[in-house]
């Protein structure tokens, strides 16, 4: 009986070590096994990253409050200063394998107006083939265009331009819901090939579904590194409520060396396109002829000299002036709008991990409408910034 018992423990503790083991995840070889149902290493792989934005704005103007519009009544008194909160953004990235990357931003500064349509920035899944073939499917920021290659916290200038807003609210730019496939070609030669290929909504971001059975489709190809000389080319079209639409665009940016420690770098982007939120909002009565002759057009340029310091937390000191034209509807009347945003910014620590923004809003109307935003203005504004 003795020797029975022993032989019977034997076989259980046979039987049982491996699946204690198992268990705990140390005696199985995690190479023949899917990567996204280990929870330990995709935790490890989540990253939190952010972006703190707070400005004080003056207007300068009596008669043009800290939102840059009109107020016709004189009684009334007029917020021509405020302190706000611009962005307060939060982003989770996780590396679910070595070819899965999903991510999700969000805005907290969208909650002090109508939140509707807002807050969810990006919202996406990315997957890596090689250089040349990857995908991104969600809600993201399609390529076309310079701005659309980098956040606003590291942009040389206080905001994105007119034309970003304008095309991003015409569904080309900006965050939007739809797919994308882009990749490099010729990565470790002088002249690189970056192509992205998109296809999207159109109709914005945070929507339950498409508003049409339409879509837009863009196209980028950019030649060059940005970093130091690059020409990008911009083309796209679509259509809305079973109506053609298209737009086109070309961008350049260098950085050109002038001293040890002073560089000068240079943008300029061209767009022109079809205006559909505009022919759209319009009534029947008001609109001059068909959606083909609604059509936007525009153009910046910005030079950014930046000269580095490295003095303790401080790594620049960078002076720019953005100019920038822009027509939402040039074929017919129209009301061009001409902006120019002059800068200065301290720079601290890396990648603009904090940064003190002194700089100018000034937009000049063909003709002011009374009572609104499409009114001469300028705004002085002072930003603090801190990325996390």
């Amino acid at each position: 009986m003795h020797k029975r018992s022993i032989l019977l423990l034997a076989i259980f503790l046979v039987a049982v070590t491996p699946l204690t083991y198992a268990g705990n995840g140390l005696a199985i070889d995690t190479s023949a096994v899917d990567t996204t149902a280990q929870k330990v290493g995709f935790l490890k792989r989540v990253t939190l990253s952010g972006v703190f934005q707070a400005r004080y704005t003056l207007s300068l103007k009596s008669n043009i409050d800290v939102n840059g519009v009109h107020q016709t009544d004189e009684e009334k008194e007029v917020v021509r200063n405020s302190f706000s909160i611009k962005r307060a953004r939060l982003q989770v990235k996780a590396q679910v394998s070595d070819r899965f990357t999903a991510s999700c931003l969000v805005n907290f500064a969208d909650f002090a107006s109508d939140p509707k349509g807002k807050v969810l920035e990006n919202a996406f899944i990315s997957y890596r083939w090689n250089d040349a073939v990857n995908f991104t499917v969600g809600q993201f920021r399609p390529s076309f265009g310079l701005e659309d290659l980098y956040p606003v916290d590291i942009i040389q200038s206080m905001d994105f331009s007119n034309q970003y807003y304008a095309f991003g609210n015409n569904g080309w730019q900006s965050f939007q819901v739809g797919i994308s496939m882009f990749g490099t070609f010729r990565k470790l030669t002088r002249w690189p090939i970056k192509y992205a290929i998109n296809v999207v909504n159109g109709n914005n971001r945070n929507q339950i579904s498409d508003d049409d059975n339409g879509k837009l489709a863009s196209t980028r190809l950019e030649f060059g590194d940005m970093n130091r000389l690059s020409l990008g080319l911009n083309g796209g079209f679509g259509a809305v409520r079973r109506h053609g639409v298209y737009a086109l665009g070309i961008d350049f940016s260098g950085v050109i060396p002038l001293a040890e420690k002073l560089d000068l770098q240079l943008q300029t982007e061209f767009k022109q396109g079809t205006d559909h939120r505009l022919f759209y909002s319009l009534a029947d009565s008001l609109r001059q002829g068909p959606l083909s002759d609604y059509q936007m057009n525009g153009v910046y340029v910005l030079p950014n000299f930046r000269y580095k310091i490295n003095y303790h937390k401080l790594t620049s000191i960078e002076m720019s002036m953005r100019y920038e034209y822009f027509n939402e509807d040039f074929r017919h009347t129209g009301n061009a709008r001409r902006s120019y945003i002059p800068m200065i910014s301290l720079a601290f620590l890396k990648d603009y991990g904090g940064r003190i923004q002194l700089g100018m809003q000034i937009d000049d109307y063909d003709r002011d409408i009374p009572g609104t935003k499409t009114h001469s203005s300028n705004l002085m504004i002072v930003q603090v910034q801190c990325r996390l």
